[in-house]
């Protein structure tokens, strides 16, 4: 479809070209508003997958000394361990909790952890391994507190995504479609009122030719009378035929130009 085609069936009237205008200045500045928006969107989408990168790399050296750790901890306090710290603990003491940033109208989801309580497990590993087993823990802690910050960054990663391209779908119609038949719309009105315009002073300038031509005839005709009822007047008076008193009131009105006075 060409870019005239594209405009609002409207009537082509003053008060619709206000309305259009207005609307016209909505779209523009919801366009801009829209564009700032997506902006801003795109500057937090690319912070978040920096991140994302950086906790990534990480993640694989921390959770290989968590392994290790584990290894030395079962290697070192045997390896029935684990049933002895799954015995001691009760409740989790490492809990997460959820809230919500807004980040230019779009509410991201942020995960952190917290401590909740104590473990008792003071007796663990006394024999032997101790060391180790608290190392072990400490290694899995970190190990916990960089997956819920990852968790965090690619849940917001993907709310960003998603909402960056619904913003962008926004401003593309907006910028080429909306706006585009918008102005169309104007323009097609602003047309139609300038031939109306024309239109109305041609019709005035025949109205008005044909209204002088209307008095020149009823002057013509009134003159036509005039003459008419003064060579009557006259061939009454004098006595004389019609004929010859218009030949005289004709020769009266002309003026002879070797006269002076």
């Amino acid at each position: 479809m060409s870019g005239q085609s594209q405009r609002l069936n409207v009537v082509p009237t003053v008060t619709m070209l206000g309305v259009i205008k207005a609307r016209l200045v909505g779209a523009t500045r919801g366009h801009a508003l829209l564009k700032k928006k997506s902006d801003a969107l795109t500057v937090q989408f690319r912070q978040i997958l920096k991140k994302i990168v950086s906790t990534k790399e990480s993640m694989g050296d921390v959770m290989k000394n968590s392994s290790f750790a584990l290894t030395e901890a079962k290697y070192s306090a045997g390896e029935n361990i684990k049933h002895v710290v799954l015995e001691n603990v009760q409740n989790a003491t490492l809990k997460v909790r959820s809230r919500q940033e807004n980040i230019a109208g779009v509410k991201l989801p942020k995960f952190e952890y917290f401590s909740e309580g104590e473990t008792k497990n003071d007796l663990i590993g006394l024999a032997r391994g101790g060391q180790q087993v608290q190392a072990c823990k400490a290694a899995y802690v970190k190990s916990i507190e960089l997956l819920v910050e990852l968790a965090s960054l690619q849940t917001s990663f993907l709310t960003l995504d998603e909402a960056i391209k619904t913003t962008n779908r926004r401003v593309n119609a907006l910028e080429n479609v909306v706006k585009p038949r918008l102005e169309n719309t104007v323009t097609y009105i602003k047309g139609e009122l300038d031939e109306l315009e024309r239109e109305d002073f041609f019709r005035l300038k025949k109205i008005q030719g044909y209204k002088r031509r209307e008095v020149e005839k009823q002057m013509a005709s009134a003159r036509l009378y005039a003459e008419e009822k003064a060579a009557e007047d006259l061939s009454l008076k004098k006595g004389i035929t019609l004929g010859s008193a218009h030949n005289l009131l004709s020769h009266a009105s002309q003026k002879d130009e070797d006269i002076i006075f």
